[in-house]
């Protein structure tokens, strides 16, 4: 009689063991089984960031009234592939009304590159509006060209971009609305920054920071021209205003016009520029950033332009622009 109660007794505790470890079978199968489909539906809704710049949710539908949109500046040089990947891709976005090519090129551009671009931008606008090219040639091979006021531009809003560098639909639509919100300011994706080098023993000596330097200290002071938002006035202060011996020094280093550019905004508004969280793809060979001695000489540029205007006009900043509905982490 005993043994049989102590064999019923092992037999339930038994029972309760398998039972108790089904069920935490069971939970941590439906745990994976979560944690694999919350997965899926985040590589589902970011395919885009995978796929490289592409974003079909711009929509020709979302067009702005003319004049309400913004202008293209692209810079370019004998870099036809480049132009022309760059011209496709921004046609398609939502809120551009015009595009500028800077063309300081010896010849003219060719009657094909001109055909192949208009066909491109009716293309991509599918004729539901008119996005007007031009190229604006000029005679001087200069980096100041890049900044050149433009005739009868109908849109406040400027984006200068250069011709290997893109970003999504999506981040310069963003940067845009940053940029209508503070149109006084430079709206950009590239931050660079300057400090005082103590070092020297002086205080009027300043140190050119690249991209490491805004991403150890949080701290910037510039956005660079290679992708930035600023009002079309600034192109008409940096042909009539901009000091002779700048523009000058801008042309015979063939360097610093994105600086010059931004001592001119600051200087003009007293404020710091924003910076907004993008992601940039290159589609070109490294450019002169990559050379030696690239951060002396435009350590060299900033002392120049800041003995030039009398004062350092640059104010630091730490903020910056992100949108939340795109970040999981912000």
């Amino acid at each position: 009689m005993r043994g049989t109660l102590l064999a019923n007794r092992r037999g339930i505790q038994r029972f309760r063991q398998l039972a108790t470890t089904a069920v935490k079978s069971s939970k941590i199968k439906l745990l994976l089984f979560c944690c694999i489909a919350f997965t899926l539906v985040v590589v589902a809704t970011r395919a885009s960031d995978f796929m490289g710049w592409t974003n079909h949710s711009d929509s020709v539908d979302q067009f702005l009234p003319p004049g309400k949109g913004y202008a293209i500046l692209m810079n370019t040089w004998k870099r036809y592939d480049l132009l022309k990947q760059s011209i496709s891709h921004y046609a398609s976005c939502s809120g551009l009304e015009s595009i500028h090519i800077v063309w300081s090129e010896p010849n003219p551009p060719s009657d094909s590159l001109s055909t192949f671009l208009n066909h491109v931008i009716e293309s991509k606008t599918r004729g539901l509006k008119k996005v007007e090219l031009s190229f604006d040639i000029n005679k001087e091979d200069s980096l100041n060209n890049r900044f050149k006021e433009i005739p009868g531009l109908k849109t406040d809003a400027v984006f200068s971009i250069d011709d290997d560098v893109i970003f999504p639909c999506s981040s310069v639509e963003f940067a845009f609305k940053v940029w209508q919100s503070a149109p006084d300011a430079m709206v950009g994706f590239v931050p660079r920054a300057h400090w005082v080098d103590k070092t020297l023993g002086k205080t009027d000596y300043y140190t050119y920071g690249g991209w490491w330097s805004v991403w150890w200290t949080g701290t910037y002071s510039m956005v660079l021209s290679k992708a930035a938002f600023f009002h079309k006035k600034y192109l008409k202060m940096y042909t009539n205003e901009m000091p002779k011996s700048i523009k000058e020094f801008v042309t015979k280093n063939r360097n610093c016009e994105d600086i010059a550019m931004s001592f001119l905004v600051a200087n003009a508004t007293g404020a710091p520029p924003i910076w907004v969280k993008g992601k940039i793809f290159e589609i070109g060979s490294t450019g002169i950033s990559s050379l030696g001695g690239h951060g002396e000489r435009r350590t060299r540029c900033v002392n120049r332009f800041a003995a030039e205007f009398g004062r350092m006009p640059l104010v630091p900043t730490t903020a910056k622009a992100v949108d939340s509905r795109n970040t999981w982490f912000w």
